[in-house]
């Protein structure tokens, strides 16, 4: 019994059926050859040869002639066309029976690559969670040799602490120096205020004595103009007198 092939399609391809009739008379032809028994389109179908084989002995047998070679005769031809007929039926129970074990075959293989195929997403997610993972610890490993090597290039924690320790003695000393500095600048400005406080004084005193000495001069002119003039009086009088 001839069938016709499908072509396996593979990846991004469709399975496209190819049918000599349409779809729907191609089925139909088949299932005529499967009841039938008919292996190509020509010819008469095996049924119907045992179907007339069957009537020519059977009609025979209902004869009332002494016919007993005739109808052994057509039971053996029926018996014959029968063991014909009966041959393909075996060949078809055994390739139906095939077929269902290749069935079987397939689908058992079918789940066990389904399992597969769940097993291996699932390793596959696993893998990448790993790969993640491993993403970030080696991230980290890069980051803390980084720092190992900043630290490698620091000096000794000794010598730092004693570099640490001389800093503090000269912020110490710094200090120290600046409160120094602050007292001997708070002194040199009350000091400075003093000064600046005598000047002051000072100033107003020499301007007092000169405003003194101004008047004394003032009054001292005044007292010699006016013994002057008196002088020029009296001169006349007594010329006059003598």
């Amino acid at each position: 019994m001839p069938i016709k092939g499908r072509r396996i399609a593979g990846k991004g391809e469709t399975t496209a059926s190819h049918y000599a009739f349409g779809q729907l008379e191609d089925e139909i032809i088949i299932r005529h050859r499967l009841l039938t028994r008919t292996t190509t389109t020509r010819g008469e179908p095996p049924l119907k040869k045992l179907q007339k084989k069957f009537t020519t002995f059977v009609s025979e047998i209902e004869k009332e002639a002494d016919n007993c070679g005739d109808c052994e005769r057509l039971a053996k031809a029926f018996l014959q066309e029968l063991n014909t007929f009966e041959i393909p039926l075996l060949k078809s129970k055994i390739v139906i029976d095939a077929n269902v074990r290749e069935k079987e075959n397939f689908n058992d293989l079918k789940g066990e690559i389904n399992v597969q195929i769940l097993q291996a997403q699932a390793d596959i997610e696993d893998l990448k969670r790993q790969l993640e993972e491993s993403k970030v610890e080696r991230k980290h490993k890069e980051e803390g040799e980084v720092i190992r090597k900043l630290i490698a290039m620091q000096p000794p924690r000794s010598e730092t602490q004693k570099v640490l320790t001389e800093l503090e003695k000269e912020i110490a000393a710094l200090e120290a120096e600046n409160t120094a500095s602050s007292r001997t600048l708070d002194l040199r400005k009350k000091q400075f205020a003093l000064l600046l406080h005598v000047v002051d004084e000072l100033q107003n005193t020499i301007e007092e004595e000169q405003r003194s000495l101004v008047e004394e001069i003032r009054n001292v002119v005044d007292d010699h103009n006016k013994s002057g003039v008196e002088d020029a009086t009296v001169g006349p009088e007594a010329m006059a007198v003598d």
